[in-house]
């Protein structure tokens, strides 16, 4: 028989090659952006992609502070945070957000882009969000990935 192989080889995750990425987000649309991000985490850019295993990169996002929502999104766009008691459904302005807590417009979106599995819940704690432009990853050598 031929000594060629014609198998995908599906990688494991031992076997997965883990890099770290920097993600400018200033004047970035937040859904597009979070799409990126999310195909990034969950290794979609390579071709070594397995569906069932954690494949993906380490994604560090900077500015998140200084992020674009199009049309009248900053007015209009609610988020809706439920505390399972009765009448504890609390709503939140996109723009009242962005002055608390500018990472979790980032983090919200890009979690809802990842499988509700535990895979997902995996690979969404390789993300780290920083509302300025300074990260303490330095260590990890990341490599800077145009918008």
């Amino acid at each position: 028989m031929d000594t060629l192989s014609y198998r995908t080889d599906s990688v494991s995750k031992e076997r997965a090659e883990h890099k770290w990425y920097v993600i400018d987000a200033e004047n970035q649309v937040v859904g597009r952006l979070s799409s990126k991000i999310a195909s990034i985490l969950r290794g979609k850019n390579k071709p070594s992609f397995t569906p069932h295993a954690d494949t993906g990169d380490f994604v560090i996002v900077i500015n998140a502070d200084k992020v674009r929502l199009t049309g009248k999104k900053w007015d209009q766009k609610e988020y809706l945070d439920f505390s399972l008691y009765p009448g504890g459904q609390r709503r939140t302005l996109a723009s009242v957000l962005l002055e608390k807590d500018p990472r979790r417009i980032i983090e919200r979106a890009v979690k809802g882009m990842l499988p509700k599995t535990k895979l997902g819940r995996q690979v969404y704690k390789r993300m780290f969000v920083y509302a300025g432009a300074e990260h303490p990853h330095t260590a990890q050598k990341p490599e800077m990935l145009k918008g």
